[in-house]
């Protein structure tokens, strides 16, 4: 039933549990969710108050359910859902007929684990898979009638908490998201890679929740409007939270939050409602202000796309660049590199065409000798963490295209799939489940046709089969094959007839393997780079060459410049018009990088090298801190802070430098020395929050800049804090909250700390946190992110102040 309604009338989503337990009693760092079974008249009491402001989806008070939070408390996982479920039902059942609505639905809510996921963090995927997967088994046997999967800050995780729910159930699953102003991810997704994963994988609506007001949410919208084919939701916060009298409370008010949100249902959204600080109160205003509207019709934005952890590339009349040295094919040193699991050479070659200009990169690991589905993941894994273009997954091998998939953090490209049943029943359907645009070769149980009309028709079928599995065209694209023009002297203009019908007469996108053309023949680089701009025009969507061949990326660039895809040739200018003696020097497989190169880029092995060597050369241990590794650090930092470099390569450039001291302590150490510390930080995520990402990022940092850090971990008790700051004598503190019920917690820490008369400062987080908000509660400084806290600690170290 609730499909059936789905973006064909206006539906409702409930409000705020959370900020409405904390005014009817509920005390800070008490757990919410133990309520269901403690408490139970009132959490069916509220869910009775929003079905009788209007509303037709029900959040069940499961939120914060998971195995890691039930650990230290008295009830379980299934005990939690259960009750959470069943008083929703109840509250459903007691108000049929006293109010208007057209249905009435619970839905499984389902909150972060709290929890980065590696390589960032320290829970593998399939841990965290298990974690959403216990809850959605209990909430579907409890009778749930959706899943909502909210609040979610994290690519990674979402894929983590989708799999779980579409493999595990058979309910329909919305997804909504928490960005910051600027459209980030804490992550550093964007809204546009985000929707390509979440649409690929089969999510029955998307859209926005948490972190910012109406106000706020409307300006992302339209990124939002503009890329998704599924139907929209908006649950916006009331406003930006702010203190009285000791509790969280909203700015935005019922009425004013109804007008606001409005104008997302006229501008597209197919359900709305509310998050923190809003009320039932909210929830009615926003139900009579919407009395009577329709919803626009839900349309295809029929996009190609593939997308990476932060950002979408999408196919259009501008042809992509897909770089083809990730592959041991014809490669000496390549292959000796995957004998030998040398991951850094491999990820050297995605780090150079990555900066010679590719959009996506192929990535092939297969050697008869090696385990192919294993290095496959953590080739992918590894590229990830340090590359943010997105991959193309280049295997025959069924295991390792799963797993490579599975693991694979936004929208893949697959290659590839042929016209031979056999592989369209095997790889259509992981094609399907992952959501990856798959490649799709002309060639079946014959082999290659030799005509156009062969190959066509291969292709026409490809198409169709690929229908029956529930794979649209645009989840398609068509490689019509190169033959070496040594072997045939058709070959080429076979290949590009053909290409040109599938482009423009099947409406489908095509690639090819450009460099196959020249086979067996002298200078290869004229014949590549003169048939690689004949298939351009010929509706070439993406090449796959070498982005470090000039020849081939002048072609791309002049051919862009030339159809008016180059506005005023600035791109052209930037890429063509530096003399090759001032272009910056690519990192290279095989050769040694500097130390700060090894930091920027996130190489771990090449970091401690660099180090290693330095000290070897009777570098002084200070010097190489001071002069090399602070400043890479700093490089990284800053790019951080412009919106050029994003949290996984904060992270990873955070490990490269760890091993870059962990050599240095391994020689002080032998020396019989040790290393300097800037001071000590205490660091806690308060009582009653299991969130630990942003404190553990900020733990991360600081020891990599020579902070001592001191961790509590989550859910500190106040007392705890200050016995530590007391024993340590500790000069600044690092509080952390996510969740609006404990940020009561922190000013109750803050006031503790200056009622005992410790001298220290205090510094704070999270993402329900703002300035005017760290002013009222007491606090020292208040940082949107990791960096920001960085700066402020060394701030004070440089004053001698810790």
């Amino acid at each position: 039933m609730f499909l059936e309604q789905l973006g064909k009338e206006l539906l409702f989503f409930d409000g705020a549990m959370g900020t409405v337990l904390q005014s009817r009693g509920l005390k800070a760092g008490e757990i919410p969710e133990v309520w269901n079974i403690e408490h139970s008249g009132e959490i069916k009491k509220i869910h009775t108050e929003y079905l009788m402001a209007g509303v037709n989806i029900i959040k069940a008070n499961t939120f914060g359910v998971n195995s890691f939070k039930c650990k230290n408390l008295s009830y379980s996982v299934e005990e939690l859902v259960t009750a959470g479920i069943r008083l929703v039902k109840e509250a459903i059942a007691e108000t049929e007929g006293k109010v208007e609505r057209s249905a009435a639905y619970a839905a499984l809510d389902i909150g972060s684990l709290g929890k980065l996921l590696k390589p960032f963090g320290e829970l593998a995927f399939e841990d965290a898979y298990e974690a959403f997967k216990e809850v959605v088994i209990a909430g579907e046997k409890a009778g749930a009638d959706l899943i909502l999967l909210e609040t979610l800050s994290d690519s990674y995780e979402m894929k983590a908490a989708v799999l779980a729910a579409k493999e595990n159930s058979k309910l329909p699953v919305v997804v909504t998201m928490i960005f910051d102003e600027s459209g980030k991810l804490l992550t550093g997704g964007d809204v546009a890679s985000v929707v390509a994963m979440l649409e690929g994988l089969g999510v029955d609506a998307i859209g926005f929740n948490c972190g910012l007001g109406p106000v706020e949410m409307r300006k992302l919208f339209p990124q939002l409007l503009e890329c998704c084919s599924v139907p929209i939701v908006v649950n916006p916060n009331a406003g930006l939270p702010v203190v009285i009298n000791g509790k969280t409370v909203f700015n935005v008010g019922p009425q004013d939050f109804a007008e606001k949100v409005k104008v997302f249902v006229e501008e597209g959204a197919c359900i709305v409602g509310g998050c923190c600080g809003t009320t039932p109160e909210h929830i009615k205003a926003l139900v009579d202000a919407c009395k009577g509207m329709s919803v626009k019709p839900v349309t295809d934005k029929n996009l190609t796309v593939v997308s990476s952890y932060n950002h979408a590339v999408y196919f259009g009349r501008k042809p992509l660049i897909i770089g083809e040295r990730i592959n041991p094919t014809g490669k000496s040193k390549f292959k000796q590199a995957l004998r030998d699991h040398d991951m850094e050479y491999i990820f050297k070659e995605g780090l150079t065409q990555e900066e010679k200009g590719a959009h996506i990169l192929d990535v092939n690991v297969g050697l008869p000798e090696i385990d192919e589905p294993q290095l496959m993941e953590e080739a992918v894994t590894g590229l990830q963490a340090i590359i943010d273009l997105p991959l193309q997954i280049d295997t025959s091998d069924l295991t390792a295209m799963e797993r490579a998939l599975r693991c694979y953090n936004g929208k893949p490209m697959l290659n590839s799939v042929n016209g031979k049943q056999e592989s369209m029943d095997a790889v259509f359907p992981l094609a399907k489940k992952y959501g990856a645009v798959v490649v799709c070769l002309c060639l079946d149980e014959s082999g290659i046709p030799e005509t156009v009309e062969g190959r066509l028709a291969i292709a026409k079928n490809m198409i169709q089969t690929a229908e029956s599995y529930g794979i649209p065209r645009k989840n398609l694209v068509i490689d019509t094959l190169v033959l070496t023009i040594s072997t045939g002297k058709d070959n080429a203009l076979v290949t590009l007839e053909t290409l040109r019908k599938v482009r423009y007469e099947l409406g489908v996108h095509t690639v090819l393997g450009v460099s196959n053309i020249s086979f067996g023949l002298p200078q290869r680089g004229k014949i590549n780079t003169a048939f690689f701009t004949m298939a351009m025009q010929n509706g070439l969507s993406a090449g796959i060459v070498n982005p470090s061949s000039e020849q081939m990326m002048d072609a791309y660039y002049s051919f862009n410049a030339l159809i008016g895809e180059d506005d005023q040739c600035m791109e052209y200018i930037e890429k063509c018009g530096v003399a090759d003696a001032e272009k910056p020097a690519a990192p290279v497989a095989g050769k040694e990088l500097t130390l700060q190169d090894a930091i920027v880029k996130g190489l771990a092995d090449s970091a401690a090298a660099a180090t290693t060597k330095l000290l070897q050369e009777n570098v002084e241990a200070l010097d190489i801190i001071n002069e090399k590794l602070i400043p890479a650090l700093d490089i990284v930092g800053k790019g951080f802070e412009e919106n050029k470099m994003f949290l996984p390569q904060l992270l990873m450039s955070a490990e490269a430098a760890k091993a870059s001291f962990e050599a240095i302590k391994t020689m002080l150490s032998t020396q019989g020395k040790q290393s300097e510390s800037k001071g000590k930080i205490v660091i806690a995520t308060v009582k009653g929050d299991i969130h630990d990402i942003g404190k553990n990022i900020v733990k991360t940092l600081l020891e990599n800049y020579g902070f001592d850090v001191i961790d509590l971990g989550k859910d500190v008790e106040p007392e705890l804090i200050l016995k530590t700051v007391q024993e340590h004598n500790v000069k600044l503190v690092g509080l952390s909250a996510l969740m609006t019920t404990t940020v009561v917690s922190m000013q109750d820490t803050i006031e503790l700390l200056r009622k005992n008369g410790v001298v220290c400062r205090v510094m704070v987080g999270g993402a329900v946190l703002t300035q005017e908000y760290a002013d009222m509660i007491g606090a020292d400084f208040y940082s949107k992110d990791a960096m920001g806290s960085v700066r402020y600690a060394n701030e004070l170290a440089d004053k001698g102040e810790i």
